[in-house]
């Protein structure tokens, strides 16, 4: 089977792709490397362009004899989601919408999207389960949140069926080493963590150090990369074998937070990493946990790398390979 990874380039669709290849896959990366490495790609082809581009998409599905797609191109930055809603919109839905249409022309009918806890909004109650309402609070979530209501329609009008993980915290590196995080800007606590542990920044800030948890940090879920990827083809073979669209979440079920995560760093990489505390900022939650047993049960997913110190560890292997160079002196 061929599948189309769009966003292959990137953090996660470059773990995908690995994945993908070691279950026996044919890949085919389609990626505008805006935020992308090419270097990352280990499929057995890339095309370099956009979604936008719908000549290209018909090129693509004309050519190849694509059956099912990934897609993880989108922008992700919430920040600059506020700042600039329509470059959002545009790419995350207007794009999709393209690549929608290009896989019913081609009668491609399935399709893995790369969703986000993000469409939750602010968290009810903790856990937060599938079931948890849908109120995303900045465009971002918002975008995600309408593909998601575009696959409900897709998937009854032109049974285009879907499976939607809805992501926590993505964390951690390819434990065979060449593929990682490195993202421009970053913005993602452990790098950041570990770019102070490389001196590539003189210290890490904990924005509020008051909040309603146990040691007055924001706790959050991290899931490994890795496990990531593992959930993305069992959600491909879930849908080879017939299974209706669906939506899961994926994350860890555990929270760790900014103090446990800068202690835990200390200890593996051996480095003091100074840390400073910074005012609270605005909309971040106390803690933003997810409850992953709804595709542990349905999909059989369990994962590999569950404790924050195995996180860090590969992370920090990647980080040392990728950065260490460039450390200041």
């Amino acid at each position: 089977m061929t599948v189309l990874i769009t966003g292959g380039a990137g953090y996660i669709g470059s773990h995908a792709v690995r994945r993908l290849k070691q279950a026996g896959y044919k890949t085919l990366v389609l990626d505008n490397l805006v935020y992308g490495h090419s270097e990352f790609v280990e499929a057995d082809e890339l095309i370099i362009g956009d979604l936008e581009n719908t000549k290209l998409l018909n090129q693509v599905f004309s050519k190849h004899k694509i059956q099912a797609v990934m897609h993880f191109a989108a922008y992700a930055y919430v920040g600059e989601s506020v700042q600039n809603p329509a470059k959002y919109y545009r790419n995350n839905v207007a794009s999709t919408l393209n690549l929608l249409d290009a896989m019913l022309a081609y009668k491609v009918k399935k399709f893995i999207f790369s969703s986000t806890c993000a469409t939750y909004g602010e968290p009810d109650e903790i856990p937060i389960t599938e079931t948890h309402p849908q109120r995303p609070i900045n465009p971002y979530g918002q975008s995600k949140l309408m593909v998601e209501k575009i696959l409900d329609d897709y998937d009854h009008a032109y049974d285009l069926r879907s499976v939607r993980l809805r992501y926590f915290n993505a964390a951690g590196a390819d434990p065979d080493g060449g593929i990682g995080e490195d993202h421009d800007p970053e913005t993602h606590l452990i790098p950041l963590v570990l770019d102070a542990a490389l001196e590539r920044r003189a210290h890490i800030s904990m924005f509020g150090t008051d909040y309603d948890t146990p040691d007055g940090t924001c706790v959050r879920d991290y899931i490994h990369v890795t496990d990531l990827a593992e959930a993305h083809v069992l959600g491909l073979k879930y849908l080879e074998n017939g299974g209706k669209t669906d939506f899961f979440n994926l994350g860890n079920g555990n929270g760790f937070s900014v103090k446990e995560v800068i202690e835990t760093a200390r200890k593996i990489t051996g480095k003091e990493i100074p840390a400073k505390i910074a005012p609270r900022r605005p909309g971040d939650p106390a803690s933003l946990v997810g409850s992953s047993e709804k595709i542990k049960s349905a999909l059989g997913w369990k994962p590999q790398f569950p404790d924050l110190p195995a996180i860090i560890e590969t992370a920090w292997q990647w980080h040392k390979t990728r950065f260490g160079r460039t450390a200041q002196t």
